[in-house]
Protein backbone atom coordinates (compact mmCIF):
# COMPACT_ATOMS: atom_id res chain seq x y z
CA UNK A 1 0.00 0.00 0.00
CA UNK A 2 1.31 3.44 -0.95
CA UNK A 3 0.20 6.38 1.24
CA UNK A 4 0.53 10.13 0.56
CA UNK A 5 -0.98 13.22 2.11
CA UNK A 6 -2.11 15.97 -0.21
CA UNK A 7 -0.77 19.53 -0.25
CA UNK A 8 -2.72 20.82 2.73
CA UNK A 9 -2.33 17.60 4.69
CA UNK A 10 -6.10 17.29 5.04
CA UNK A 11 -6.57 14.31 2.74
CA UNK A 12 -4.73 11.01 2.83
CA UNK A 13 -4.46 9.29 -0.53
CA UNK A 14 -3.86 5.54 -0.45
CA UNK A 15 -3.11 3.24 -3.38
CA UNK A 16 -4.41 -0.19 -2.47
CA UNK A 17 -4.62 -3.61 -4.05
CA UNK A 18 -7.54 -6.01 -3.78
CA UNK A 19 -6.21 -9.28 -2.34
CA UNK A 20 -8.78 -11.28 -4.35
CA UNK A 21 -8.43 -9.88 -7.87
CA UNK A 22 -5.11 -8.01 -7.46
CA UNK A 23 -6.56 -4.84 -9.07
CA UNK A 24 -5.22 -1.54 -7.74
CA UNK A 25 -7.45 1.33 -6.65
CA UNK A 26 -7.17 4.63 -4.82
CA UNK A 27 -8.96 5.74 -1.68
CA UNK A 28 -9.10 9.23 -0.22
CA UNK A 29 -9.51 9.65 3.51
CA UNK A 30 -10.79 12.96 4.82
CA UNK A 31 -11.49 14.08 8.36
CA UNK A 32 -15.18 14.12 9.22
CA UNK A 33 -16.05 17.76 9.71
CA UNK A 34 -19.79 17.39 9.93
CA UNK A 35 -20.06 20.18 7.36
CA UNK A 36 -21.52 19.47 3.97
CA UNK A 37 -20.16 21.51 1.09
CA UNK A 38 -23.12 22.80 -0.90
CA UNK A 39 -23.04 23.71 -4.57
CA UNK A 40 -25.21 26.59 -5.73
CA UNK A 41 -26.40 25.68 -9.21
CA UNK A 42 -27.09 28.20 -12.00
CA UNK A 43 -30.83 28.00 -11.29
CA UNK A 44 -30.27 28.83 -7.60
CA UNK A 45 -30.88 25.36 -6.20
CA UNK A 46 -28.39 23.81 -3.81
CA UNK A 47 -27.06 20.28 -3.67
CA UNK A 48 -24.19 18.58 -1.84
CA UNK A 49 -20.82 18.63 -3.58
CA UNK A 50 -20.20 15.31 -5.31
CA UNK A 51 -16.57 14.46 -6.03
CA UNK A 52 -17.73 11.61 -8.25
CA UNK A 53 -19.42 14.08 -10.65
CA UNK A 54 -16.16 15.98 -10.96
CA UNK A 55 -14.22 12.75 -11.54
CA UNK A 56 -16.70 11.73 -14.23
CA UNK A 57 -16.29 15.07 -16.01
CA UNK A 58 -12.52 14.89 -15.79
CA UNK A 59 -12.52 11.30 -17.03
CA UNK A 60 -14.66 12.19 -20.04
CA UNK A 61 -12.40 15.13 -20.87
CA UNK A 62 -9.32 12.86 -20.65
CA UNK A 63 -10.85 9.96 -22.55
CA UNK A 64 -8.39 8.38 -25.04
CA UNK A 65 -5.61 10.72 -23.88
CA UNK A 66 -2.38 9.63 -22.18
CA UNK A 67 -3.51 10.84 -18.75
CA UNK A 68 -3.17 8.36 -15.87
CA UNK A 69 -6.30 7.95 -13.78
CA UNK A 70 -4.25 8.70 -10.65
CA UNK A 71 -3.53 12.16 -12.09
CA UNK A 72 -7.25 12.69 -12.75
CA UNK A 73 -8.09 11.68 -9.18
CA UNK A 74 -5.39 13.97 -7.79
CA UNK A 75 -6.65 16.92 -9.85
CA UNK A 76 -10.24 16.40 -8.65
CA UNK A 77 -9.02 16.08 -5.05
CA UNK A 78 -7.15 19.40 -5.39
CA UNK A 79 -10.34 21.10 -6.58
CA UNK A 80 -12.27 19.73 -3.61
CA UNK A 81 -9.48 20.72 -1.20
CA UNK A 82 -9.41 24.26 -2.58
CA UNK A 83 -13.18 24.55 -2.16
CA UNK A 84 -13.12 23.24 1.42
CA UNK A 85 -10.15 25.45 2.28
CA UNK A 86 -12.27 28.49 1.42
CA UNK A 87 -14.41 27.56 4.42
CA UNK A 88 -17.63 29.07 3.11
CA UNK A 89 -19.76 25.92 3.09
CA UNK A 90 -21.41 27.02 -0.17
CA UNK A 91 -19.80 27.50 -3.57
CA UNK A 92 -21.19 28.32 -6.97
CA UNK A 93 -21.04 25.74 -9.74
CA UNK A 94 -19.31 28.42 -11.83
CA UNK A 95 -16.49 28.66 -9.26
CA UNK A 96 -16.09 24.88 -9.26
CA UNK A 97 -15.95 24.96 -13.06
CA UNK A 98 -13.21 27.59 -13.08
CA UNK A 99 -11.09 25.60 -10.63
CA UNK A 100 -11.71 22.45 -12.67
CA UNK A 101 -10.77 24.11 -15.96
CA UNK A 102 -7.51 25.37 -14.44
CA UNK A 103 -6.62 21.89 -13.12
CA UNK A 104 -7.25 20.38 -16.54
CA UNK A 105 -5.24 23.11 -18.26
CA UNK A 106 -2.25 22.02 -16.19
CA UNK A 107 -2.98 18.32 -16.65
CA UNK A 108 -3.57 18.11 -20.43
CA UNK A 109 -4.30 20.86 -22.95
CA UNK A 110 -6.68 18.76 -25.06
CA UNK A 111 -8.65 17.70 -21.97
CA UNK A 112 -8.79 21.35 -20.99
CA UNK A 113 -10.33 22.37 -24.32
CA UNK A 114 -12.80 19.47 -24.20
CA UNK A 115 -13.94 20.32 -20.67
CA UNK A 116 -14.07 24.05 -21.38
CA UNK A 117 -16.20 23.47 -24.48
CA UNK A 118 -18.86 21.74 -22.39
CA UNK A 119 -18.53 23.89 -19.27
CA UNK A 120 -18.64 27.16 -21.19
CA UNK A 121 -21.22 25.84 -23.68
CA UNK A 122 -19.35 26.69 -26.86
CA UNK A 123 -21.76 27.59 -29.62
CA UNK A 124 -19.44 27.98 -32.60
CA UNK A 125 -15.85 27.88 -33.82
CA UNK A 126 -15.17 31.39 -32.56
CA UNK A 127 -15.58 30.12 -28.99
CA UNK A 128 -13.00 27.39 -29.63
CA UNK A 129 -10.66 29.87 -31.28
CA UNK A 130 -10.84 32.20 -28.29
CA UNK A 131 -10.00 29.43 -25.82
CA UNK A 132 -7.12 28.24 -27.97
CA UNK A 133 -5.81 31.81 -28.22
CA UNK A 134 -5.95 32.19 -24.42
CA UNK A 135 -4.29 28.80 -23.96
CA UNK A 136 -1.41 29.77 -26.26
CA UNK A 137 -1.12 33.16 -24.57
CA UNK A 138 -0.96 31.56 -21.12
CA UNK A 139 1.60 29.00 -22.33
CA UNK A 140 3.73 31.85 -23.67
CA UNK A 141 3.57 33.64 -20.31
CA UNK A 142 4.57 30.48 -18.46
CA UNK A 143 7.52 29.88 -20.76
CA UNK A 144 8.71 33.47 -20.39
CA UNK A 145 8.48 33.27 -16.59
CA UNK A 146 5.70 35.82 -16.17
CA UNK A 147 3.23 33.33 -14.68
CA UNK A 148 4.86 30.45 -12.78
Amino acid sequence: METRTTEEGQVVRRRRECPSCMKRFTTYERPATGRVLLVIKKNGTREPFDLQKLLTGFSKACEKLPVPYDSIEDAAARVEEALRAEGTGEVSSQHIGELAVEELRQLNKVAYVRFASVYRQFGDLADFSEVLRLLEEKAGEEHSGKNP
